[in-house]
């Protein structure tokens, strides 16, 4: 599996442009010729991409109305040979001896109109911004425009989705929109292709932004064979995806993914220990439901629901969590910004809200944005927002954005080390004059707010690098508070307990067995809380109303648990009903599970199953 190719330069896209359109035999005084199909061939061209222009028109484009509210906007959807199938929007910019270049069956290939949103889109198979200038033909060059090429499910270009316009389009605004458009585009034909008739799983980089269009999307099969994804599971996952198996991408098995609950978030981890938060939806039918005529056991106790962690208890003894908890309680009131470090999963979103809670802000706004999840193109106008008609897309009564949302409560800035450079400028700024200036707006707005930052990386390498501002660095780390990792806490033991209360069925009281809790105690746990959460989520679906042991814990759990031996051990060829013997080579083996299992040739599972038979 191949990773995906990186993306050109713009000024590499321009160049390389250019040097074709001089290949072709154009000057920049050339006529663009549209290479104008006949009207039989235009029935033709519409007839066999009926199903594109539908999607388009009635799943897609409702969504972006808004682009359409811009006056002076148009959007062109071509196929794969640079040949517009149809419009929406204004055309009273276009040149009136250009028309023709935008009627269904004109081409807009390079060879025939130069250098321009579409044909170039198409050329270097990547989304473009073309300025007016920067069109090889002067003819083209009353316009600007932005094109994504839209992609089918076995990663060939199928079409390009245009925004063009005479006046002047953002580049990174506009750029973002028609990437997400096209986006859009291809996760709605992959849907409609396979029709809910197999599994599909959706992931991103967190729960905000799963119902996204940035998010990656999967279908796959009852076999685990990934049938179909988008081009943002590619990026995702950093390989093409084309026929793997779903086992393959995810340290998960397949029984554990489709154990997991419909319609309710849960994590995954990759092989390279990136974590996602995932939504498996099955493929539709009529669900079975079993009449249940058993009553409950008189003897199982009734445990009421663990309420939400506050800030008294967010450690359960250890001196380093409680140290932060004690120096965060101090600064609550205090308008000193505060920067929370710790690895992916530690709970630094949870620390914020219990601190959110704690505070006089509590009965207002809690937003918390993952800088790492904004598209950069669209990162400056959804934190503070923009004045209707700022930019092509632009809702016409413009929008407030995340900031100014926050007013009177707390933004929590989440991977804030991911923060693109110009908008660390910007953000600079509010915290020093408290006020917000929108996108595309010269009046300022006045905010009230408490400001938590967030990051898994060191900010004062990063500073050193040139990649983090160093006065916005300053401005945020009044307070630095240390997470600690999950393996280095000396609470672990109380924090499983509290997991299973917040994570099992109220019928599932039997609680963790005594194997399960050393394992854990042994475990590194390279995604912390967050990995202690999935795990305990499918070791309470596995176990249901028994008490979860050993073989109800997924198996990617016992990979980072156990180093793989340098040597391949000697068979063994005992009988497994034979306890004794069991016992005996377990002893042996140093009470390790894993390395016995290979030696006899059976599954983890298997063994912890046929010792427990044995007891």
């Amino acid at each position: 599996m191949a990773a995906p190719v990186p993306p050109l330069s713009h000024e590499a896209i321009v160049q390389d442009s250019w040097s074709r359109c001089r290949a072709f035999g154009l000057k920049h005084q050339s006529v663009p010729a549209f290479d104008q199909l006949p009207s039989a061939g235009i029935a033709r061209l519409l007839d066999s991409h009926h199903s594109l222009v539908q999607t388009t028109h009635q799943e897609v484009l409702p969504y972006y109305e808004n682009i359409l509210s811009n006056s002076n906007c148009l959007i062109m959807l071509a196929d794969n040979q640079g040949q517009v199938l149809t419009s929406w929007g204004t055309q009273r910019f276009i040149e009136p001896n250009l028309a023709r270049g935008f009627q269904a069956g004109a081409s807009w290939m390079e060879r025939s109109s130069g250098t321009n949103a579409i044909g170039t889109a198409l050329a270097c198979e990547q989304a473009v911004h073309i300025e007016h200038d920067e069109h090889f033909l002067k003819a083209n060059r009353f316009m600007t425009g932005s094109a994504a090429p839209i992609f089918n499910a076995e990663r060939k270009v199928i079409a390009v989705l245009d925004v063009s316009s005479d006046s002047y389009l953002p580049p990174s605004h506009t750029l973002g929109m028609v990437k997400m458009m096209s986006q859009t585009v291809e996760n709605r034909l992959i849907l409609n292709l396979f029709h809910g008739q197999h599994f599909q799983l959706t992931f991103n980089t967190g729960l905000n932004n799963l119902d996204s269009q940035w998010a990656g999307l999967l279908i796959f099969d009852e076999s685990g064979q990934v049938l179909s994804a988008n081009r943002r599971a590619d990026n995702l996952l950093g390989v093409r995806l084309s026929r793997v198996s779903v086992e393959s991408l995810f340290k998960v098995s397949l029984l554990e993914l489709l154990n997991q609950p419909d319609g309710l978030p849960f994590s995954l981890q990759t092989s390279g220990r990136n974590r996602f938060q995932c939504l498996l939806k099955r493929p539709k039918q009529a669900p079975i439901q079993a009449r249940v005529f058993a009553e409950a056991k008189a003897t199982e106790p009734t445990v009421a629901a663990p309420t939400a962690i506050s800030l008294s208890t967010l450690h359960f003894g250890d001196s380093r969590v409680e140290k932060a908890v004690r120096q965060a309680e101090r600064l609550l009131e205090k308008d000193i910004p505060l920067l929370i470090h710790g690895e992916t999963g530690v709970g630094k979103e949870v620390f914020v809200k219990a601190l959110h809670q704690a505070s006089s802000r509590s009965k207002q706004a809690f937003i918390a944005v993952n800088c790492a999840a904004i598209p950069a193109e669209l990162v400056e106008s959804e934190l503070f927002g923009y004045e209707k008609g700022a930019f092509t897309g632009a809702n016409q009564k413009g929008s407030i954005g995340l900031i100014r949302k926050a007013d009177k409560g707390t933004l929590f800035l989440d991977e804030i080390g991911d923060m693109p450079l110009p908008t660390q400028a910007r953000l600079l700024r509010v915290l020093q004059e408290r006020c917000v200036q929108p996108v595309g707006s010269s009046e300022l707005f006045p905010v009230d707010l408490r400001i938590i930052s967030a990051t898994n990386r060191s900010l004062r390498e990063q500073v050193q690098l040139g990649r983090f501002r160093e006065d916005l660095y300053y401005r945020i780390g009044g307070l630095t508070l240390e997470l600690p990792p999950l393996r280095e806490r000396s609470d672990k033991q109380a924090l499983f307990k509290r997991l299973w209360e917040q994570h099992r069925e109220p019928t599932q009281w039997a609680g963790l067995s005594r194997e399960v809790l050393e394992l854990f105690d042994r475990h590194p746990w390279p995604g912390n809380l967050r990995q202690v959460s999935s795990v305990m989520q499918v070791a309470l679906a596995m176990a249901e109303e028994q008490p979860v042991r050993p073989e109800h814990l997924p198996d990617d759990f016992f990979v980072d648990l156990e180093m793989e031996p340098l040597d391949t051990p000697e068979p063994l060829g005992i009988d497994l009903n034979d306890s004794e013997a069991l016992n005996r080579e377990l002893q042996a083996a140093g009470g390790n599970i894993s390395h016995l299992a290979r030696r006899l040739g059976v599954s983890r599972n298997t063994l912890y199953k046929r010792l427990r038979q044995a007891e």
